[in-house]
């Protein structure tokens, strides 16, 4: 992983819109089924929102039926990063990362389908797609 990308909270508030910040930087959640990227089908990667680190391919996609855009893995191993999450008090999840810029993209859960059997559960306004070049 190439160097990380550390901003003040002022340059973060000032590169990103008032929903990025909440759901990446303050570690929020968007609204389920609100999403840009929950229903869509287009091929590309999904990249950082805030720092462009590629994290999803659209082939790893799947619809969970959760409202929330779902992958079974990560581009590549080191694209994130995992931390336990105990905000939940009685439930601790396993917080989902980017590994460049520690934006908080989502949780991972252990009841996604094959080959993985994860869900990478993924905020969409902490994501940008990519499209592939021939779309």
């Amino acid at each position: 992983m190439a160097d990380k990308i550390v901003k003040s909270d002022d340059e973060w508030r000032k590169s990103l819109t008032s929903e990025q910040y909440y759901v990446c930087r303050q570690k929020g959640t968007e609204r389920p089924f609100s999403g840009a990227y929950c229903n869509s089908k287009e091929k590309g990667t999904y990249r950082c929102v805030c720092c462009g680190n590629a994290l999803f391919g659209a082939d790893a996609k799947f619809d969970s039926g959760t409202g929330w855009p779902s992958f079974t893995q990560p581009i590549d191993k080191g694209a994130v990063r995992a931390e336990t999450d105990r905000s939940m008090f009685l439930m601790p999840r396993t917080e989902v990362l980017c590994a460049k810029c520690d934006a908080h993209l989502g949780h991972v859960f252990n009841d996604g389908p094959r080959p993985t059997g994860l869900r990478y559960c993924m905020n969409s306004v902490a994501l940008k797609l990519e499209p592939n070049a021939d779309q």
